[in-house]
């Protein structure tokens, strides 16, 4: 049946994201010919364009009071065995041929999926707010209240001389098309159980 393959097919998709990053986020400046940049895969955070990006990240975040970004977060530990649930659960719906299952992981994958970029603006957010009031260059806004340096979840923003850019990479978009063919699953398994009723 059509449906079973569509939804194997759409859950191995997400194995994209052990190997690809999800996410970017780059910074351009006049005084950085190349722009520093970080990739962020399902375990790690990885220098974009150079393997010292992070590290240079780091030593600007330094003078602000910024946090360092450490090599690990918690949600490293997790997301992989989740996303590896996700999988194997899917490829067993699509070999069982439930398709009214297939509905209910598109939804459970789904509210995973914004959990995980909710759990990214707090990451974002306590980064480029929770400064350290010692710092040695300290900004303020026109209130006198400190100024946050938090990157856009999505999009371009404007950081001081700093232009900061955020947006999915590769694995993210297997991770929707994987998604997307999931509901495509149930939609002609929708159909192909009506057409089977009908010839009975």
């Amino acid at each position: 049946m059509k449906s079973r393959i569509i939804m194997i097919v759409g859950s191995l998709m997400l194995i994209a994201v052990f190997f690809k990053p999800i996410w970017n986020i780059t910074l351009e400046a006049p005084q950085y010919p190349i722009p520093l940049g970080m990739d962020i895969y399902i375990d790690r955070f990885e220098g974009a364009n150079d393997e010292f990006d992070i590290k240079n990240i780091n030593l600007m975040n330094h003078y602000v009071g910024m946090q360092y970004i450490p090599e690990s977060i918690p949600e490293f530990k997790s997301f992989p065995y989740i996303v590896g649930f996700m999988i194997a659960l899917g490829v067993i719906l699509g070999i069982t041929g439930k398709f009214k299952l297939y509905l209910g992981w598109f939804v459970l994958m789904s509210i995973l999926g914004l959990l995980g970029l909710y759990d990214f603006y707090l990451w974002e957010y306590d980064y480029g707010h929770n400064l350290d009031p010692h710092a040695i260059m300290q900004f303020k806004n026109p209130d006198g209240s400190p100024m946050g340096f938090q990157p856009p979840l999505w999009g371009t923003k404007l950081i001081l001389n700093f232009t900061a850019h955020s947006y999915p990479r590769a694995a993210a978009f297997f991770l929707g098309g994987g998604m997307g063919l999931t509901f495509v699953a149930f939609i002609v398994g929708f159909f192909e159980n009506k057409k089977k009723k009908l010839n009975l």
